[in-house]
């Protein structure tokens, strides 16, 4: 590892990196053990980060039973520096990236089927989780990170690490049901929110080839949703959004993590569309049913993407030219970016620059 190691023992390695030492504190510098490298694993310099709203709600114990200290950070891009003595997938000086887990059963149908963020028993989270050795694990803010390599994609040549780290998650969340759902010529696909999901998805949804609409609180954005892709774009404010759109799409993606009114947002819906929920809010929300089956509509959710999804989204993203819209920060401001994130001041994304760390 490079000087930014600590120390080094037979049993684990200490690296730097960036915590929560408890539930709504400030994150802080701290050290970190990293297990050994073992036969099946990569050791990844992390050379970028990005910085997830989940993290937020984790970091702040919003979704409960949080583990700490915590170390956040699932969207992470790098390099391998060192391989166990079975890997066969990667070698040293690959790019490299992983995302939001590090472990499943591997066992269960659903692991079989590529849908290891299903796993029958849980996936290991890459954060706030215990591995199958009972240790907390640790994210991406951090300098370096071990991980088995079923869980370690590849990162094409294409794609430059800092804006291919957010595709970890904000890339394969959005890819993954406009893919389940068929978004393509012909379709009319509805974004609604254009933060660091939303963005991801108007882009994507739009190199897919489906027509493609932004749904905001406000037109504030409405310049950079038609840059990256949108046809059209409406404020969500105004209610004749509601009564002009009445019955337009076939799908409809929420990246939002506050409660939506859905019967408002269902109205929006062909018959037989879908409304898929990829933002998670920390509150419930309410449904008169009558709205989903009035027009056989399907209100659904989606989590992350396999890994070999997850390799497929990377791929897409490369040969279509998709980066995230970034704004590179260094370890010192992860507090600054976290309440710019919460006050919807950043375009799109806040990626860490682990060199600073």
């Amino acid at each position: 590892m490079t000087a930014q190691t600590s120390t080094s023992t037979a049993s684990t390695t200490t690296v730097s990196a960036y915590a929560a030492p408890s539930a709504k504190a400030p994150l802080e510098r701290t050290t970190i053990p990293r297990r050994p490298v073992g036969e099946s694993d990569v050791l990844i310099d992390i050379k970028y980060a990005g910085i997830c709203h989940s993290d937020i709600h984790q970091a702040r114990d919003g979704w409960g039973e949080g583990i700490f200290p915590m170390v956040p950070g699932h969207e992470i891009a790098g390099v391998v520096t060192e391989v166990g003595s079975a890997v066969t997938k990667f070698a040293v000086g690959d790019r490299v990236g992983v995302g939001c887990m590090v472990d499943s059963c591997r066992e269960c149908d659903n692991c079989k089927a590529g849908l290891e963020q299903y796993c029958d028993q849980g996936n290991v989270q890459t954060y706030n989780a215990l591995g199958k050795d009972g240790e907390p694990t640790y994210g991406g803010y951090s300098t370096h990170v071990v991980v088995d390599e079923a869980f370690t994609v590849r990162i094409p040549d294409a794609l430059s690490l800092d804006v291919a780290a957010p595709l970890l998650c904000a890339g394969i969340t959005t890819y993954s049901p406009l893919h389940r759902w068929q978004a393509g010529p012909g379709k009319k696909v509805a974004v609604v929110g254009l933060g660091g999901l939303g963005h991801m998805a108007v882009k994507i949804a739009h190199a897919m080839g489906a027509e493609v609409t932004v749904l905001s609180q406000s037109l504030r954005k409405k310049d950079d949703g038609l840059r990256l892709g949108a046809e059209h774009y409406y404020a969500t404010s105004d209610d004749a959004t509601f009564e002009q759109l009445a019955g337009s799409f076939d799908l409809i993606l929420s990246t939002v993590s506050a409660p939506l009114p859905l019967d408002k947002y269902l109205g929006l819906l062909r018959p037989e569309g879908a409304f898929v929920n990829v933002g998670a809010p920390e509150e419930p929300v309410s449904l008169n049913l009558f709205s989903v089956i009035g027009g056989g509509k399907t209100l659904a959710g989606s989590m992350i993407g396999g890994i070999r999804e997850t390799q497929e989204m990377l791929d897409f993203c490369a040969e279509h030219g998709l980066g995230s819209e970034i704004e590179l920060i260094s370890a010192d401001q992860i507090n600054e970016a976290y309440e710019r994130v919460l006050a919807s001041d950043v375009r799109y994304r806040f990626v860490i620059d682990a060199a600073t760390i």
